[in-house]
């Protein structure tokens, strides 16, 4: 986009006096930032209107998740209009601080990890491609929640984004449908945010539904004074889009969870057929030929029965022709290893919330297990397995693999797994439905925005065509042997660790030394991503160091950052584990100087904007096996830090494409845990046989360590000695010390570090969400470039 400084200005004022009745020079930086976003959204305008007109004649994608997490617009927008530089100058002229007024930006709390973090990202390549295709949620009113620490434990507190409004969402009243449930039927409101490609015209939308009553107010009641009863039926109706993953411990939350997933799936395949019939008609024999609808996940698989009950009760198409139809449209994206894991439904509860689904669901469970009977007569217990209802429960997974024409994996390790165990019958009868599709970052947010500095050190060796062809990236591999480019790469990350340390100081009062290495693991907390191997590795370097003060060693600051699910107990007691050894080891003036552990509060896309960049180590320790693919490994990898990893998800690629002896690479992997688990697993062989394992292990019952009284750490301990250990903390715990104790060392020889960061950093194309999408898109979908 062309600025034009005095236009700019011009409407900048136009757009303060309107909504706030002020002027450039006494606004404050939460009114810029309001009137700075609208403007945006009136310069782009034209060319969004102009987008949908396009893409409506053409095949387009239909990308349903139940999470976008987005982070901020504004900076991102900003820079894919080709613009940032000009109008923090401009401000700056004018005595506004840019930083100030991007910070009045709240993260659109839309997500939690890596589903919604990987949704966002693929937003950003469709539209940068010019690919036709839109995304489709729920506006939560409110995130999964803002995280706070008391006494070293995790309080959720409300994350309310939308307190102020968005001025990045419009709302579009006139495409409102109504959802009906089996107790009654709520509106769905559609907002449309912009998605804006990196130097195109081409404006893509997400769009989000809210959940609103049908009658707001029963005014007779209201009238009798029973006000609180007056507005129950508004409360029930904006819970669906209340809360992103309401607790779902008891019956009501699990309605609630079933609730948001059809409320939003259903209101965007009836907005997605409305779009097809203005243009085609009741030409359903094309519909798969304009609409591709891809399933993030199994949350909302419960489109391919809504798609059928929309053609088969609305459009009053035979069943046989909808059901073609419908496999035709649906691809699904699994991201989980275990089968076991993949999401159910209890009989009773799918058919009290949406009784007229269940009814076309178990109509696709008989045509499946009649197809199943034909083709496996003698192999009864077969037709159980692959059975969509089976012992009271409705199989999502089943169901999307039935229902669909393509099923990805998102890595190779767990595509071959997904193949070659987990969903074995599935893959012996559909051979030709499943391929891989590893997943893959947009390296506009994650490199171009967060880390200016190193952009700007790529675009001067290579040129700037890397920031849409990551693949680019491979040409600076020859600079390997310039100590002055190497010396410029480790000047840039110390510059990005000292911005990691002011934010620290100034948010939690915590100082941290920029010159110790930068030990990193910020994911969501679950056992299977091993932060507990991570700290008890902490814990007992602490011990060595207490033991012998003049050992040989590099400092180190061990940084943590993850949000545990309000009922997941265990990873709300690793987080308090962590705060605990956290504060045993930063009050001994004895190690002071040498370790450092950090846990860095509320951890978003925000705050990952300033972790990745400063990153020396990229901590991607799950059990092999267990993680799908990871895409923070890949934004790690993209800011020059080094994987210490198991052989899991998508490490297995980077090591690959990097070359293991640039990561460091340790654990069992996945087939010798399987040969482990055949001989027989006794966690209390490494506990006893484990220099140092003991001592840490206990430290959760003995009193060195203290769980307020909760008897938290005594549920931890019981899990690795008494439960199996099922994530094989304790039998990856020697060779994972001896893999940091191997970083500590080649870490004091900076050139050779810094060849190895290069080396991540130019072999990061692959794992562009550019890469990505365009094999969705030649693979999948089926769609094509089309610009305007």
């Amino acid at each position: 986009m062309k600025f034009e400084k005095e236009l700019w200005k011009e409407k900048l004022e136009e757009k303060l006096l309107e909504k706030f009745s002020v002027t450039l020079k006494d606004a404050s930086n939460f009114e810029v930032y309001q009137a700075l976003g609208e403007t945006v959204i009136s310069f782009i305008a034209r060319d969004w209107y102009d987008t949908k007109q396009k893409y409506s004649q053409e095949k387009q994608v239909f990308y349903l998740s139940s999470e976008f997490l987005m982070g901020r617009a504004l900076g991102n927008n900003l820079i894919n209009l080709g613009i940032e530089k000009e109008i923090r100058e401009f401000l700056e002229e004018i005595g506004i601080d840019y930083n100030k007024v991007e910070d009045e930006e709240e993260d659109a709390a839309l997500g939690n990890g890596g589903l919604g973090r990987l949704a966002a990202c693929f937003m950003d390549s469709l539209a940068t491609l010019n690919l036709p295709g839109q995304g489709y949620s729920i506006r939560y009113r409110n995130g999964i929640f803002n995280q706070f620490m008391r006494d070293g434990y995790q309080v959720e507190k409300p994350e309310t984004w939308l307190n102020y409004g968005d001025v990045w969402s419009i709302e579009r009243p006139e495409d409102e449908v109504i959802v009906t449930f089996g107790n009654g039927s709520v509106k769905a409101l559609p907002y449309d945010m912009p998605i804006i490609g990196y130097d195109t015209k081409n404006i893509n939308t997400l769009r989000l539904w809210e959940a609103h009553s049908i009658v707001d107010l029963n005014l007779e009641v209201f009238n009798q004074q029973n006000y609180l009863y007056a507005t129950q039926d508004k409360t029930l109706a904006e819970d669906i889009s209340r809360v992103l993953y309401p607790n779902d411990s008891t019956d009501e939350g699990k309605k609630l969870r079933l609730k948001q997933q059809y409320f939003f799936v259903s209101a965007s395949l009836q907005d997605i057929v409305k779009k097809f019939k203005k243009v085609h008609g009741r030409e359903f024999e094309k519909f798969s030929d304009y609409v591709a609808i891809q399933l993030n996940d199994t949350h909302p698989v419960i489109g391919i029965p809504e798609l059928m009950r929309i053609l088969v009760d609305i459009e009053s198409i035979k069943w046989e022709d909808a059901w073609e139809i419908v496999k035709k449209t649906f691809s699904y994206t699994n991201h989980t290893i275990l089968a076991e894991a993949m999401e159910k439904w209890w009989v009773g509860l799918y058919q009290e919330v949406v009784p007229r689904i269940f009814q076309i669901t178990e109509g696709i469970h008989n045509q499946l297990r009649a197809e199943l009977a034909n083709l496996y007569p003698n192999d009864i217990a077969k037709q159980e397995r692959m059975s969509i209802i089976n012992g009271n429960m409705i199989h999502m997974a089943w169901l999307a693999i039935y229902g669909s024409h393509k099923i990805n994996g998102v890595a190779e390790l767990h595509t071959e797994i997904l193949k070659n165990r987990e969903l074995k019958d599935w893959y012996e009868l559909y051979p030709e439905k499943f391929l891989n599709k590893t997943n893959g970052i947009t390296p506009r947010r994650w490199l171009l925005k967060s880390n200016p500095q190193l952009s700007n050190l790529i675009t001067d060796l290579i040129g700037n065509k890397w920031i849409t062809d990551l693949s680019e990236l491979k040409k600076i591999e020859k600079y390997i042997d310039n100590e002055e480019v190497l010396n410029k790469i480790l000047d840039i990350k110390t510059e990005k660790k000292k911005e990691l340390v002011d934010y620290l100081r100034e948010v939690q009062g915590v100082e941290v030394n920029p010159n110790s290495i930068f030990d990193v693991q910020v994911k969501r907390l679950h056992e299977y991503k091993r932060q507990l191997l991570n700290i008890f590795q902490v814990y007992d370097l602490y011990n060595q160091l207490k033991q012998n003060p003049n050992m040989d060693f590099t400092p180190v600051t061990y940084i943590f950052g993850a949000k545990a699910a309000p009922g997941y107990r265990i990873a709300k007691g690793i987080i308090r584990l962590i705060n605990d050894v956290a504060q045993v080891i930063n009050s001994d003036a004895d190690v002071k100087d040498k370790l450092k552990v950090v846990f860095i509060e509320n951890y978003r896309v925000t705050v990952a904007e300033k972790i990745f960049p400063a990153a020396d180590i990229s901590e991607q320790i799950s059990t092999a096996g267990k993680e799908a693919s990871g895409t923070g490994n890949m934004k790690f990898m993209l800011n020059g830090a080094l994987t210490i990893g198991t052989l899991d998800g998508a490490n297995v690629e980077i090591a690959k494409e990097a070359g293991e002896e640039n990561e460091y690479i340790f654990g069992m992997k996945v087939e010798d845990i399987d040969a482990l688990k055949h001989k027989g697993y006794d966690p209390r062989y490494p506990y006893n046989n484990t220099t140092g394992l003991k001592k840490v292990v206990d430290a959760l019952i003995d009193g060195s360590l203290s769980d307020l009284g909760s008897g938290i750490y005594r549920e931890i301990y019981s899990s690795l000695m008494e439960y199996g250990d099922q994530y094989f903390v304790l039998e990856d715990f020697e060779n994972y010390r001896k893999t940091q104790r191997d970083i500590n060392r080649d870490y004091k020889d900076r050139i050779t570090w810094a060849k190895k960061m290069l080396i991540n950093i130019a072999n990061a194309g692959k794992f562009s969400s550019d890469r990505t999408i365009l094999e969705y898109a030649n693979e999948i979908w089926g769609i094509k470039e089309s610009k305007i």
